[in-house]
């Protein structure tokens, strides 16, 4: 399926469950959706190599899941503009693509997501090592949960 716009979410088979990502760049961030697709839950974070091994780390997560969709965070600078990191996650959803030609992937802006997820955390004491150990995977979460809620607003039909 490659490349979609978050519409096309709504054509995707029922009970099926979507993966959100946090591309960083010395992790990356996991966070699965209940196959509803109302909830997202951090799932993993996964250390950065090179592009196929991180791709396979994220494969071999899709089919134990049974992932549908991928909705990949888009880091837009805060006035909408794009620059290198914008680029580089391009370029891994364009990469990502044909390895799993069944697979529907979103780009979702992300902005202030991981900024969002340490405010929370800080406000709920998390230590600052502790924070450092989930907030990848609490930020693909918060992307997830982004694109989950937009998608149920979307129209039916």
């Amino acid at each position: 399926m490659s490349i979609v716009a978050i519409e096309q979410l709504a054509t995707l088979p029922p009970r099926a469950r979507l993966l959100g990502v946090d591309l960083g760049t010395k992790t990356i961030g996991l966070a699965l959706s209940d196959v509803e697709r109302r909830i997202a839950t951090p799932l993993l974070t996964i250390e950065r190599t090179k592009f196929m091994a991180d791709a396979k780390a994220m494969l071999k997560e899709i089919e134990r899941h049974q992932v549908v969709g991928v909705v990949l965070g888009l880091p837009l600078n805060m006035d909408g503009g794009e620059g290198a990191r914008v680029q580089a996650t391009r370029a891994f959803a364009r990469n990502l693509a044909p390895l799993a030609p069944a697979l529907a992937i979103i780009l979702w802006d992300e902005r202030l997501s991981t900024a969002a997820v340490e405010r929370a955390l800080i406000e709920q004491d998390v230590s600052r090592s502790k924070r450092a150990a989930v907030i990848d995977r609490m930020a693909a979460a918060y992307i997830l949960q982004g694109a989950l809620d937009r998608l149920r607003a979307l129209p039916l039909g």
